[in-house]
């Protein structure tokens, strides 16, 4: 076997290498899902680079290729045994009936691998995605003249709760001080995690910090390096979605915490390799740390805060949600809030402006109707 080809960053644009990088792993990542996909497709894959982020592209992937292998493994459309080998003549025989069928079978599925089986269960919102990903390739292929029918008239509606309908999980403020609590002290963590936390406490709570007070995105902090901040100036730079940059003023919290972990508990940048000089946060094997390590920090705080067990505790995007909802909490702008936390739409912003858990709780105080009755009440 040849040796893996090091992949060197020619970069003249404003953002920073490990921005462009990761970007670039996703469109690769991409690229060896369409390798495995039949050629006609190519007008898809074509579509999908020049409409959509990649990230989504990388999922709208995914799809078509479990669309694919369904095909080939689980339905007489075609004598093809692999999705390569598909052909147009095989989708042409794919009639809208047989996509419900597919996103039936999707509901609840098993897989068996070496011996062991694993039950896959998805929900209306996945259901409504795949949907989406194989109505959009039917239609570029009908557009493409590849198609002799636009079959997707006939695919069956999945119902959804539009996002009004649905309870926005954030922290309350009383959870927000409990967790932070919990990483400054090391209070209500195992043995085992405060050997951890001695060595990560500063990292940990600057990551808190900057989750709570900006409503980062997961990808939006993890990719944070050394160099995003300028003190002097005080403010920092983050890369939205799209590649936008944000500069994001800094305050008195953050600027002190994110000081401490950088001159008091990270490893010095010339002990690192080269690819992670500069990054922010690093995890104690020196470097960059990954989503999901950034994801089970989160959730091992947040169940503090909600005094919940580990595996209940909350992602990064629900602290996004705790920003927003305390910001508007607080009585600031709707507007204002739509602007840092770079929503497209006002009315994304106007769901947190929505959520009404403190006047629930507040009603339900005032219904005690136990200690009414034995004059407990105060």
């Amino acid at each position: 076997m040849g040796k893996e080809k090091q992949i060197k960053i020619h970069n003249k644009s404003d953002r920073p290498d490990n921005v462009v990088m990761k970007e670039q792993d996703i469109i690769c990542q991409c690229g060896e899902i369409e390798g495995e996909l039949p050629r006609f497709l190519k007008g898809f894959f074509s579509y999908l680079r020049g409409n959509v982020l990649p990230m989504t592209r990388l999922a709208y992937l995914y799809d078509i290729r479990f669309f694919c292998h369904y095909l080939v493994e689980e339905t007489a459309l075609t004598e093809a045994e692999r999705p390569q080998e598909l052909t147009l003549r095989d989708f042409n025989r794919i009639r809208a009936t047989d996509v419900n069928d597919f996103i039936d079978y999707c509901r609840r599925y098993q897989v068996e691998m070496d011996g062991e089986i694993t039950i896959y269960e998805n929900n209306n919102k996945t259901l409504a995605r795949k949907k989406s990903s194989i109505s959009v390739m039917f239609k570029q292929l009908y557009r493409d003249e590849l198609m002799e029918k636009n079959i997707t008239d006939g695919f069956d509606p999945i119902r959804v709760p539009k996002a009004s309908e649905r309870e926005i999980k954030a922290l309350q403020d009383d959870e927000v001080m409990i967790m932070l609590d919990a990483v400054s002290t090391g209070s209500h963590l195992t043995k085992k995690e405060r050997q951890f936390w001695e060595k990560t406490k500063k990292r940990d709570k600057a990551i808190l910090l900057l989750f709570l007070t900006y409503g980062l995105r997961l990808s939006e902090l993890q990719q944070l390096n050394v160099s995003s901040f300028n003190f002097s100036r005080g403010e920092f730079t983050i890369y939205r979605k799209r590649g936008k940059e944000s500069k994001m003023p800094l305050n008195q919290s953050v600027t002190a915490q994110v000081t401490a972990y950088i001159e008091d508990e990270r490893a010095d940048s010339e002990t690192l390799d080269e690819e992670y000089k500069d990054a922010l946060f690093l995890s104690l094997q020196g470097k960059r740390m990954t989503e999901r390590q950034i994801r089970e920090l989160v959730k091992k705080y947040t169940s503090i805060g909600l005094s919940t067990s580990r595996d209940a505790g909350y992602s990064p995007h629900k602290l996004r949600a705790t920003a927003a909802t305390s910001l508007i909490g607080r009585g600031n702008s709707i507007y204002d809030v739509q602007a840092l936390l770079d929503h497209e739409q006002v009315t994304t912003t106007q769901l947190y402006a929505a959520h009404k858990m403190n006047v629930k709780r507040d009603l339900v105080n005032d219904m005690e109707w136990e200690l009414e009755r034995t004059g407990k009440k105060d």
